[in-house]
């Protein structure tokens, strides 16, 4: 036992790292046990220290992925790094990444995350592999059809209209911290998609879930202490206990719709019908008799799946809304042009409608060049599942590749020499035409584990913008500090206070 440990500690990975140096691939030095973790977390308080970065400066790699940034400058690229005795290749070829993600994806599956972070995302679609992954997505994908998601747009636009009328009332500018005040709608968004007709039910869990990951928040400050996660702290005790009532609420949920034949169809009367995803999945589960695994889904698969859903479908939309307002915030000249096209393609007070919202291009250029400079997710990581050759490289078995979507989005090689500029312009001709490669731009991922939810999101987003944008027009607060800052998703270190001027009708 002791050998074995010698050797994956310090034996394995010199032979792994003198391989990838035979084939001109370098990068800090392994040390044992902890890799190149001692670096990685110096570098990052270096730089979310800086509290402040000038207002419009968009190039924030250096301090989002200082690691990253930093080792790209010094080794090239790909380089080698260390997450403890596991070897991380860092790839930005964008055919690589292609191949990687798209051509070769049953070789390179999503590595296994940290539990504190598994925690916080749910056990559901994002961390499933193989057969379980592949049911789970197709008993989900139905909920995300245009068709289901025209069907949604009703509740989506009451739901922006409801955040945005308290400030109508007094008719005054009012300050507001965006990145708190969009969670309120994205949740809604996601309770109705997820519950449908138990929504109120559902709510309530998710108020739970909300707890939760502010407490999951906090233990995943501490990831690099080994058995953190295991001790009785205030912070962790509480999280415990959450889960368990989480758990116990959703079980008691899914028991109670089981019970009630008209809503096992996963329909939502008083929305036309639209498919939920707490209906799919129990249709899916089928009876107490349902046969293998792969193919039902239990309680326990549902109850991850519901909290998977609230985490990625909260949080990214969120976070899309929240840099999308600071940026226009940011460029009143943007701004104009969309308010203008919004009052052109839908009036001054309708809620625009499925059909307005194709025609909305300009809209759809700003949230594109958002998702491009403050992406939700500033990395993604696979795992050699084989031994395998790659672009004609040798990568050994076990070996994680990391793809730091936010080095590909500020390439300047990829985007040209405005690569820090806030031009929407670029994605006038599609996202596939914006940069010298279609890979470039990865918001989403791309291949069989692309976002489910992408075209929810983008929608909520065109809405909810152009409902504000036909009735305020809005700045920076002069207390907002520009600190990007990553703690599994982007978002602003220090919020976002923005202030709202209701237009005159």
């Amino acid at each position: 036992m002791a050998l074995k440990l010698l050797d994956a500690l310090w034996w394995r990975p010199r032979r792994v790292e003198r391989r990838f140096a035979q084939q001109g691939i370098r990068g800090p030095p392994y040390c044992f046990f902890i890799g190149c973790i001692r670096e990685m977390t110096a570098l990052m308080p270096n730089s979310s220290s800086k509290l402040t970065m000038p207002l419009d400066n968009h190039n924030i790699l250096p301090r989002v992925l200082p690691f990253y940034h930093h080792w790209k400058n010094i080794y090239g690229s790909p380089f080698l790094l260390w997450f403890g005795a596991t070897p991380r290749l860092a790839v930005t070829d964008p055919e690589l990444i292609r191949e990687i993600l798209l051509a070769r994806s049953g070789v390179f599956e999503r590595y296994e995350p940290h539990p504190v972070a598994r925690q916080l995302e749910g056990d559901g679609l994002v961390n499933l592999r193989d057969k379980k992954w592949a049911h789970h997505r197709k008993v989900l994908t139905p909920t995300f059809h245009m068709d289901n998601l025209k069907l949604l747009m009703p509740f989506v636009g009451k739901s922006v209209l409801g955040m945005v009328e308290g400030l109508l009332i007094s008719g005054e500018e009012v300050e507001i911290n965006v990145s708190e005040w969009f969670q309120s709608v994205a949740e809604d968004v996601v309770t109705q998609t997820t519950f449908g007709r138990s929504y109120d039910e559902g709510k309530a869990v998710f108020q739970l879930q909300s707890r939760q990951m502010t407490l999951a928040a906090e233990a995943f400050r501490n990831v690099f202490i080994p058995g953190f996660r295991f001790l009785p702290t205030k912070t962790n005790t509480n999280s415990w206990k959450l889960e368990k009532e989480i758990r116990r609420h959703l079980v008691e949920l899914i028991g109670r719709r089981r019970k009630r034949p008209e809503e096992e169809k996963g329909s939502t009367k008083s929305h036309g019908n639209a498919k939920d995803l707490l209906g799919l999945m129990i249709d899916a589960g089928g009876s107490k008799q349902s046969s293998t695994a792969s193919s039902s889904m239990t309680v326990g698969d549902i109850v991850e799946e519901c909290k998977t859903f609230f985490f990625a479908g909260k949080q990214t939309t969120s976070n899309l809304l929240t840099w999308t307002t600071v940026l226009l915030a940011m460029h009143p000249e943007w701004q104009e042009r969309a308010r203008e096209e919004v009052l052109r393609v839908c009036g001054g007070r309708d809620v625009p409608s499925w059909e307005h919202l194709p025609k909305l291009k300009t809209l759809g250029m700003i949230i594109h060049e958002t998702l491009r400079l403050y992406p939700p997710a500033v990395a993604t990581i696979r795992e050699a599942k084989r031994d395998v050759a790659l672009g004609g490289y040798w990568i050994p078995s076990g070996t994680e590749i990391l793809i730091p979507i936010m080095g590909l989005h500020h390439d300047p090689e990829l985007w040209g020499a405005n690569v820090a500029a806030f031009s929407p312009e670029r994605f006038a001709d599609g996202a596939a035409c914006a940069a010298r490669h279609p890979t470039a731009f990865l918001p989403f991922g791309l291949g069989p584990r692309m976002c489910i939810g992408q075209n929810l999101a983008i929608l909520e987003a065109k809405l909810t913008m152009a409902v504000l944008l036909q009735r305020f027009a809005f700045r920076l607060s002069p207390s907002y500090v520009h600190a990007p800052t990553v703690l599994m998703l982007l978002y602003p270190q220090h919020g976002a206070p923005v202030i709202f001027r209701p237009l005159t009708s």
